[in-house]
């Protein structure tokens, strides 16, 4: 297999993060983000002892990837390190401890990463981690000027207060400084990215990207980002009248990711893509909008506040925090209605927890639209009904039991509603059913948004 082969079709570019395990882990997520923003794919690999410092579902949510951890664990791809390896373009090490970089330098290949590291002909690009004494120790200091011998890339560590409590150099660099180094490397590759890559490293090198905080903080606070727009692939809509400047609009978004282990998931097929556009439409038409979302591939709305979340019930406590405050709510996201009662702190393996994987206990999810729904006030709250039959019915029934002011019914199935760019709806109320033809998912975002400001009246 040649590394052409395992190449996506498009000319977009693809970055492989290594993560290793040190508490600079986290700023791997910013990187990622950053590297998304400028048209990237990003994939992840890390270390066992990286998934002690960041959860693998995070790097599976902002990625919309499978993340790779141990050598064995794709059954389906029995030789991972070498597909991995031939799909990157550039393998970016970030954190990279002291025990990856000596691995790397003496050959040693005894986990995922460092296989890959071994395998990959792909330029690689380093950006340590590490306690400044281990850093300066002259094995470090060996090691590191053998690899930049052989072409490794090296993107300096800074100085500073060190998570250990030293003072010194080791600290990983900042990774907006990251992000313009690893564009700076695939400048000049022959795609579509290239201009936008030369101006991201030359014309703004010193723009911040939005941090994302260490998950030790508040559960949700640190997943609030407002990242500039890329806009959803949706519709070229002529930029509306402001009509709803002054609104406060909560919406959700996506799917919901229930762990069974640190590998395993229960979860659904929602891209995301029409509370995506909802979003896109309500911040328009001049609304200050907050997007609640689940694991997607898109990029946030422009002048949208985005909170990702994972699990249905983070989903519920998001919303909560957010729904006093808002004239309304649109729940477009599919929660799941169950999760694992009991979910493993250590992935769990055939033919050592098989009973365990042969009956998962599964507990109710809590209902985030009928919870809200029988909590408003003065707000108008917007419920979301996929069916594969009977639409209008249940949507009717979903109405009354959800306590919404409105319903917004679409038939899913083969090759209806999921990951595509348009869709046709039902809009039902208590004054009747309205339908609309298949159209842009943000020509309807429109429609929606339009019988909701009548609400208002």
């Amino acid at each position: 297999m040649s590394s052409s082969d395992t190449k996506t079709s498009s000319d977009v570019k693809t970055v492989l993060i290594g993560v290793s395990g040190g508490v600079a882990a986290y700023k791997s997520c910013e990187v990622l983000r950053g590297l998304q923003k400028a048209g990237v794919r990003v994939k992840v690999v890390m270390s066992e002892h990286a998934t002690h410092f960041v959860d693998p579902l995070t790097f599976r949510a902002l990625t919309n990837e499978p993340v790779a951890i141990g050598l064995f664990d794709d059954p389906q791809d029995p030789i991972h390190h070498i597909s991995l390896a031939q799909e990157a373009d550039v393998f970016l090490l970030a954190p990279c401890t002291a025990n990856v970089i000596a691995k790397a330098a003496h050959g040693i290949a005894d986990d995922l990463l460092s296989t890959t590291i071994l395998a990959t002909t792909a330029p690689i690009m380093v950006a340590p981690a590490m306690n400044v004494h281990m850093y300066e120790n002259p094995a470090t200091q060996e090691n590191i000027a053998t690899l930049k011998r052989r072409g490794f890339t090296f993107i300096e560590s800074e100085e500073g207060y060190l998570a250990c409590g030293e003072v010194g150099k080791g600290r990983m660099a900042d990774p907006e400084v990251i992000v313009a180094a690893v564009l700076k490397k695939l400048e000049g590759i022959s795609n579509p990215l290239a201009n936008n890559l030369t101006t991201m490293v030359t014309d703004t090198p010193t723009q911040k990207i939005p941090a994302i905080q260490p998950l030790l903080d508040d559960p949700f606070e640190d997943k609030t980002m407002a990242f500039p727009a890329v806009s959803a692939q949706l519709s070229d809509t002529s930029q509306p009248e402001k009509d709803l400047s002054g609104k406060r609009i909560m919406i959700t978004a996506g799917p919901t990711v229930e762990p069974i282990d640190p590998v395993r998931y229960l979860t659904n097929r929602s891209s995301g893509k029409f509370g995506y556009a909802i979003a896109e439409a309500a911040a328009q038409r001049g609304a200050q909008v907050t997007l609640i979302s689940g694991p997607v591939a898109l990029a946030a709305p422009q002048n949208v506040k985005v909170t990702y979340i994972e699990t249905a019930q983070e989903l519920l406590e998001a919303c909560e925090k957010v729904f006093p405050q808002v004239d309304a709510a649109l729940f477009s996201a599919a929660v799941a209605d169950v999760r694992p009662a009991n979910p493993s702190e250590k992935k769990l393996k055939k033919g050592l927890n098989d009973k365990e994987l042969e009956s998962i206990e599964l507990t109710e999810n809590p209902d985030v639209l009928a919870t809200l729904g029988n909590a408003k006030t003065s707000q108008i709250v917007v419920g979301f009904a996929a069916e594969t039959n009977d639409v209008i019915e249940y949507a009717k029934k979903k109405l009354i039991k959800k306590n919404a002011d409105m319903i917004v019914a679409n038939e899913v199935g083969a090759k209806k509603t999921f990951g595509e760019d348009d869709n046709e709806i039902w809009l039902v109320t208590p004054k009747g059913v309205e339908h609309h033809d298949r159209a842009t998912k943000l020509d309807l975002a429109h429609v929606i948004l339009d019988r909701v400001k009548e609400m208002w009246c």
